[in-house]
């Protein structure tokens, strides 16, 4: 078995408790309000914002012999530069307040999540950071495209509010096809090992912002 095998197996309750929280099944069927929808996008802003930071900051901690994943994660930082700013992009177009958003603190799980990260990297074992890009890139894939065309219909939002759920649907696609083959060059056990816990803690940690997120249905909201 392949490492990456070997950690989708191992993360895989893990992963399921996530895709099973009820304001990821209500997005993935274009359930949820326009209020759900934008406070989604406010907390992803402040944890997508450190995206590249973090990047920088494992690519800083690994040793000599793993240059190869320095140069692996020259091409993610490239990929995810200003992101963040599409996701404010998008809180404009579906009528939000994007400068609010940039100067608002994050909610308590968000926070969490992120110092979690930046613990990962400088006290533990840097490459357990990919546990990490699993974890959100994994459920791009599942989720954002559908998420974004049924909510886009509900809600009757222009396109250009989904600007960060589109592209991260689609582009993560070749992200994880990429991300299997750094996983399986990976040797050491103790590598192997700190990313199956990190993925497994980020699972938790996303999660839970998830689980913060004001659930609100449309039918809700119209009713009100």
């Amino acid at each position: 078995m392949s490492f990456y095998d070997e950690l989708m197996s191992a993360t895989e309750e893990a992963r399921n408790d996530l895709l099973s929280i009820p304001f990821i099944r209500m997005g993935a069927m274009g359930e949820l309000s326009l209020e759900s929808y934008l406070a989604f996008l406010g907390q992803a802003y402040h944890h997508v914002k450190h995206t590249v930071p973090l990047l920088m900051a494992t690519g800083a901690r690994l040793s000599e012999e793993k240059e190869w994943l320095r140069e692996a994660i020259g091409e993610y930082i490239e990929e995810e530069i200003g992101h963040q700013e599409w996701i404010l992009n998008d809180i404009e177009a579906a009528g939000g307040d994007r400068e609010a958003v940039r100067r608002a603190m994050p909610m308590p799980a968000t926070e969490l999540m992120v110092a979690y990260a930046y613990d990962t990297i400088q006290r533990g074992n840097p490459v357990g950071f990919f546990g990490m890009v699993l974890v959100l890139e994994g459920t791009s894939v599942a989720l954002a495209t559908q998420a974004a065309d049924n909510i886009q219909k509900a809600l009757k939002l222009p396109r250009e509010a989904f600007s960060y759920l589109t592209s991260h649907g689609s582009l993560d696609v070749g992200h994880v096809d990429f991300y299997e083959k750094l996983m399986n060059r990976l040797e050491s056990e103790a590598d192997k090992q700190a990313v199956i816990h990190a993925a497994r803690m980020f699972y938790r940690l996303y999660g839970d912002i998830f689980r913060s997120l004001p659930l609100i249905a449309i039918k809700q909201e119209s009713s009100t």
